[in-house]
């Protein structure tokens, strides 16, 4: 069996590797442990599955010092990034194969745009997933108090970012005060996104004691505000029961962050200038509705001193006037009560007589009906009289000084008297 040294072996892998199918070819890695030594940039280059758990490949890169400041300057000019461990880049790599050093991939150059679009994109597809989730605008509906003082702010603390926020609220020009308080996380690195959603909890444990939540984040590289671009805590920002307010880097930072929270602010400082600004238009307000009222009171004032002094110059006027009318009306009465009396009397004394003259009419009247009734009467009981019945030929039988009617009611030896028209007769029965 013939065989070669290692060192032969990896010598015909180099003359392999000299084909011009693995020289100046662009491809699409991620950045992983990159460190600079002796000016050279050192670095693992790798590619993950599509849930960025995964690692499919790897290899060694390595950008020699004589172009590493150019290459690194020029990326950073044009993305505002860093040049750090978890950017995906587009780079042309020759591969490398050492002897004693293996392989490795030397880069040469960088296309910025792909980061730039990559960074753009992972941002569009979060975006996307909060819309079709339906909780994209969650927060933005909130509706944020007049005049917000009760502050959750979530920030590193002792960070210059949170100091001038504090010191902006502390120190406003209004007077206005502000109630705030820390919790504290990472705002910078791998811990960032699973500090800030357990702030977020803890806040959320006491929410009744605030009125919204500031999250904050001074200034720096580019690359280290890509930690806000996370679904999770994109998600949690959207749901989150308080309006939230987000100030994160420069102006021109931008972040999901900035897309989904009740307000963007560009600086801490200005998110503490932002809740000043809601203090200071309520005061305006407040002294708007106190210079209404003011006005309106004055208003009110003045018209009733001039109705005052209207009804001060009418009423001795108006008063003389009820009083001539009243000597007027009682003039007239004065006059015509003797007269009215007269007239009343005349027509009463004229009705009496008339009532005299029908009362005696209707007496004679019912005094001659009267006496004609009871003459009428008289006729009657005299026609009907005993005397006249007597006259006729009638007779009437007594028995103890009752008329008798019946035979049977008489016995024998009892004495009847018989009464006859010019006498009468005793009787005994048989």
């Amino acid at each position: 069996m013939d065989a070669i040294s290692l060192l032969e072996y990896n010598i015909r892998i180099k003359r392999l590797l000299a084909s011009p199918d693995v020289q100046k070819c662009w491809i699409t890695a991620e950045l992983s442990d990159v460190a600079v030594r002796g000016g050279h940039c050192y670095m693992e280059l790798v590619q993950k599955d599509e849930s960025n758990t995964r690692i499919l490949a790897k290899n060694r890169g390595v950008i020699w010092a004589n172009v590493f400041n150019r290459l690194k300057c020029e990326f950073e000019l044009a993305t505002g990034m860093a040049f750090v461990s978890g950017l995906k880049l587009l780079i042309e790599v020759t591969a490398n194969y050492h002897e004693q050093f293996g392989l490795s991939l030397v880069i040469s150059d960088i296309n910025p745009e792909y980061t730039l679009g990559g960074m753009a994109m992972k941002r569009r597809e979060i975006l996307r997933r909060l819309a079709e989730e339906g909780i994209i605008d969650m927060n933005k509906e909130l509706a944020f108090p007049d005049v917000p003082q009760r502050i959750a702010v979530v920030s590193a603390e002792g960070a210059a970012g949170y100091g001038d926020f504090m010191n902006q609220l502390e120190n406003n020009p209004y007077g206005l005060q502000f109630y705030t308080k820390l919790f504290p996380a990472v705002m910078q690195g791998e811990r960032t996104v699973p500090t800030v959603i357990a702030a977020l909890d803890r806040i959320n444990e006491h929410q009744e004691l605030f009125d919204c939540v500031v999250i904050i984040r001074g200034g720096g590289a580019t690359s280290d505000l890509h930690c806000f671009d996370d679904y999770n805590l994109a998600a949690h920002v959207a749901q989150f029961p308080l309006p939230v307010v987000v100030g994160i880097g420069h102006e021109r930072d931008v972040t999901v962050l900035d897309d989904i929270a009740a307000m963007r602010v560009k600086t801490p400082t200005a998110a503490a200038e932002w809740l000043i600004s809601r203090g200071e238009a309520a005061l305006a307000r407040i002294g708007e509705l106190s210079n209404a009222v003011v006005g309106s009171a004055s208003g009110y004032v003045a018209r009733a001193n001039e109705q005052l002094a209207y009804y001060s110059s009418t009423i001795p006027l108006v008063a003389q006037n009820m009083i001539d009318a009243a000597n007027m009306r009682l003039n007239h009465y004065a006059q015509t009560i003797p007269v009215g009396v007269q007239n009343r009397i005349a027509t009463a004394r004229t009705q009496l007589m008339y009532l005299f003259q029908s009362m005696k009419q209707a007496g004679e009247q019912r005094l001659l009906r009267e006496k004609m009734r009871v003459q009428s009467i008289a006729d009657k009981v005299e026609i009907l009289s005993p005397q006249n019945t007597l006259r006729r030929g009638y007779t009437l039988t007594m028995k103890n000084g009752k008329a008798v009617t019946k035979a049977e009611d008489l016995k024998a030896g009892e004495c009847v008297i018989t009464i006859f028209a010019d006498g009468e007769v005793k009787s005994i029965v048989e």
